[in-house]
């Protein structure tokens, strides 16, 4: 049996998921519009860049989602999800998932892009297993604004990777082949202990580090 991982924003997705909710929170009116975009596409350059600090990133979202009622935020999510991320899916994703599901491999996402934001987006693509920063919750389902446990970023996608195949009674080494396509140089660490790295339309940090080990480069949107 193989595994197969994914990353979801620029990889999956055409677009950022995380800074798109941010753009639609500003565009609706549901925050700040200046201050919000501003420190958005603040974070936003420093992931490219390779220095976002995960965690001061995390809080920054989550603080925001707190502000409002679970349920005006999954109807917040909704008009998001049709306005945004549906026509943004894109074929020849739903085929590379489709094709490693028709194999019988295990499929995953493994995203730094927290669970509340990125869930339906999974559940749309028709991933079952998603592996995303988790909000803390409150007894009635609110977030909290906090972060449960760790991000999901960098070299937190091996801890919470190794920690979702353990409760499945697995390990990395149980699986023939691992597969994890990501866009990012970010991804780096967990693309270098799987046995197939993919570097899928790929950042120019990622494609010369793919290619400097030839690793196998493919471009999901433009081919």
């Amino acid at each position: 049996m193989n595994l197969a991982l994914f990353d979801l924003d620029h990889t999956l997705l055409p677009i950022d998921s995380d800074f798109e909710w941010g753009q639609f929170l500003v565009r609706t009116g549901a925050v700040d519009a200046v201050e919000y975009d501003r420190r958005n596409r603040e974070f936003f350059a420093q992931y490219q860049a390779g220095t976002l600090d995960p965690v001061e990133y995390l809080e920054f979202t989550l603080g925001t989602l707190a502000r409002f009622p679970r349920t005006q935020l999954d109807e917040m999510h909704a008009q998001y999800m049709a306005e945004v991320v549906t026509p943004a899916l894109h074929p020849a994703a739903r085929a590379l998932l489709q094709k490693h599901a028709d194999a019988g491999d295990l499929v995953a996402i493994v995203t730094a892009t927290n669970h509340f934001v990125t869930a339906p987006i999974a559940r749309a693509l028709g991933v079952e297993h998603l592996i995303a920063a988790m909000p803390e919750l409150d007894a009635n389902g609110n977030l909290t604004g906090k972060l449960l446990g760790t991000p999901t970023q960098g070299p937190g996608k091996i801890v919470h990777t190794k920690a979702w195949l353990e409760k499945m009674g697995k390990t990395l080494e149980d699986f023939d082949t691992v597969y994890f396509y990501s866009d990012s140089h970010n991804d780096l660490p967990l693309m270098s202990i799987v046995s197939h790295p993919v570097a899928t339309n790929p950042n120019e940090k990622l494609k010369t580090h793919a290619a400097a080990n030839g690793w196998p480069l493919i471009d999901l949107f433009n081919d």
